[in-house]
């Protein structure tokens, strides 16, 4: 990955950090290079929320690290409030995503989501899978 250049600026998806914070692998990979400083991630109050909830929920045996992972994030991440409501996809929990993407001028939404990949870009942000995002950063 060229790091001389400025920092590829992305959304990951809840599910995304689900899974690597559970399970490792590619997404894993993503989030030790948002870690390193080598990429900005960009997230919102909401989806950082969706995140605790998730692993409460999902997670019990995390959910006692909520707190710590959340701290962690915030540290690293640049947290934006998004100003605009949108309603692009049928999943309105998914719109979130788009709009602290839209907020933070990104260039990339990372996801595991159907029906953000189905968008393929939205305005000019380009929505990726773990592979695909990996295989950029590569080629850059």
């Amino acid at each position: 990955m060229n790091t001389d250049t400025k920092k590829v600026s992305v959304v990951l998806d809840t599910n995304i950090l689900i899974s690597s914070i559970g399970f490792g692998g590619k997404p894993r990979k993503i989030l030790n290079l948002a870690l390193e400083h080598r990429l900005q991630v960009i997230s919102s109050p909401l989806l950082l929320a969706e995140l605790d909830d998730v692993i409460s929920k999902k997670f019990p045996l995390l959910a006692e690290n909520v707190k710590k992972i959340h701290k962690h994030l915030n540290k690293r991440f640049k947290i934006v409030n998004p100003k605009e409501s949108l309603h692009i996809v049928r999943d309105e929990p998914d719109n979130r995503v788009l709009e602290a993407a839209l907020q933070g001028k990104c260039q990339y939404i990372v996801t595991g989501d159907r029906d953000l990949l189905d968008i393929g870009t939205y305005e000019k942000i380009k929505i990726v899978t773990p592979n695909d995002f990996l295989t950029l950063l590569e080629n850059n």
